[in-house]
């Protein structure tokens, strides 16, 4: 391919427009700043790009300073998924603990002041929330970020965390379209594929999409999961029958539509990102997310080339580029028209929200002769490999708050064959409080679990993933999520407090 020279000629200002790149560093690099003068309408921040408030909020101005009405996106789901807050885990429960509770009043407080915490920071489109109705319990990537199993549930909370998350100013994004819930494989390593008829997708994973279109959603992220029903050769990400007939067509959006990251194996490992790209814009995508794992200008220029080189041999129709960098443009138009100054008006931010939440989402079983814990116990962590959307940066689990509220509390983290066995030795005579995440996806978590109870039956456990294993346990604790604030109502219902 030949290499374009830098312009800023309509065409390549449009090619630029309609990528959303990530970089390193907790400061802009030059490079970037120079895009954003060429037409770059959008920028990613990842855990990487974040110290503190006041330092995204630095960096988000000189973000502006160049480009005024720049789309400063985030991936920040509260919960497990954790952004703003990667180092310390979340101050919200995430969707899980949302939908356990089910107060829709709730979880569009948890989104306003979530949004109004990314506004402050200069964020003003954030990729969530997760539309995605988890009806495959094995399912290794959506989880805790799904409201639940069920269609209706997941579409009045989509509604609600999309109407909260826009009062504050911060543009949602209802992800992955069509529906990433029924999955066994993630597509960060390869494609997933949904094998149901039309009308089972229609009356279970299209719903909160379409509650979320009804929202007013100012965007729909695709997802990269192959739907034969749908379109038996192109994964979403890449279906014109998907994003264009299907979403713009018959769910009626008008809004835009980004992609998951082209980086992720299900388009790097089969088309590549330069392929990925022009065929995601022709199927009818309005932004290219990258960035996760590819940060460099380099990466720009080459999405940027192949943008403008697939306009100049006619395999990508000039007039849908423009389109698409418009749709960018539209978007980036919203939210100076909806400043956080402004947004939410008259709402006084509510920073024990997500806490009260979390204590609510705690489901207890056994609690009719516990006697809550006086004496610091020895907290196992049996730990599973974090999916690459959570990522490993990330705290979890109650020791650090157990540790808070009963000093001298110790902890440990286990996995594997041998983890009960290791778990025994290392506790010693204290009492154990086994963690445990998505207990009934891995089977070497249950045979720990059954060998810490055949020695210790006073163990208490905490399953911190989805509850479906059968709770056990001299007492069982569901907290439907693993982030800070979902260890601390747990822990505080440990001890009484």
């Amino acid at each position: 391919m030949t290499t374009i020279a830098r312009g800023t000629d309509t065409l390549t200002r449009d090619a630029l427009t309609v990528l959303q790149p990530g970089f390193t560093g907790t400061t802009a690099p030059d490079w970037l700043l120079r895009r954003l003068g060429e037409g770059l309408a959008s920028v990613g921040l990842f855990g990487r790009n974040i110290a503190s408030p006041q330092q995204v909020a630095a960096l988000t101005a000189q973000l502006r300073a160049e480009r005024e009405d720049v789309l400063v996106a985030i991936d920040e789901e509260g919960g497990d998924v954790t952004r703003l807050e990667v180092r310390t885990g979340s101050s919200f429960p995430g969707n899980l603990a949302l939908g356990a509770v089910d107060d829709v009043g709730l979880t569009r407080e948890v989104a306003a002041e979530l949004g109004r915490r990314l506004a402050a920071c200069g964020v003003n489109f954030n990729w969530a929330p997760s539309a995605d109705v988890n009806s495959n319990p094995d399912n290794p990537v959506i989880g805790v970020r799904a409201f639940g199993a069920d269609t209706d549930l997941v579409a009045r909370h989509t509604a609600a965390y999309v109407t909260g998350l826009q009062s504050s100013g911060v543009a949602a994004c209802a992800k992955h379209f069509p529906g990433h819930g029924d999955t066994a494989v993630d597509s960060h390593y390869a494609v997933p594929r949904i094998d149901v008829d039309a009308a089972l997708l229609a009356a279970r994973d299209l719903v909160p999409f379409r509650a979320a279109v009804a929202a007013g959603s100012r965007a729909v992220m695709s997802a990269h999961i192959l739907v034969p029903a749908l379109d038996p050769d192109r994964p979403a990400t890449l279906s014109r029958r998907i994003l264009t007939e299907l979403l713009r067509g018959e769910l009626g959006y008008d809004g835009l539509i980004v992609t998951d990251g082209m980086e992720m194996r299900a388009i790097a490992g089969t088309y590549g990102i330069e392929r990925g790209s022009v065929l995601a814009v022709a199927a009818g995508a309005d932004a290219i997310c990258v960035g996760g794992g590819l940060s460099d200008e380099d990466t720009v220029r080459r999405l940027r080339d192949a943008l403008v080189e697939a306009v100049r041999s006619g395999e990508l129709p000039e007039e849908r580029l423009a389109d698409a960098a418009e749709r960018v443009r539209a978007l980036a138009r919203w939210t100076t028209a909806h400043p956080a100054d402004e947004a939410g008006a008259g709402d006084a931010a509510d920073g024990d929200v997500g806490l009260r939440a979390a204590r609510r989402a705690l489901r207890t079983t056994g609690a009719e002769g516990f006697t809550p814990l006086a004496e610091p116990p020895y907290v196992a962590a049996l730990t599973p490999v974090a999916n690459i959307a959570v990522g490993d940066e990330t705290p979890w689990g109650i020791a650090a708050e157990l540790l808070r509220l009963l000093p001298g509390t110790e902890t440990g983290s286990f996995t594997g064959p041998d983890a009960g066995k290791e778990a025994l030795a290392a506790a010693g005579p204290r009492r154990i409080v086994a963690v445990v995440r998505d207990e009934h996806r891995h089977p070497w978590m249950a045979a720990a679990l059954d060998t810490v109870l055949a020695a210790r039956p006073d163990t208490i456990v905490v399953e911190m993933g989805v509850p479906r294993a059968e709770p056990r346990g001299s007492l069982h604790l569901a907290t439907h999520g693993a982030s800070r604030v979902c260890g601390r109502a747990a822990a505080e219902a440990l001890v009484g407090a």
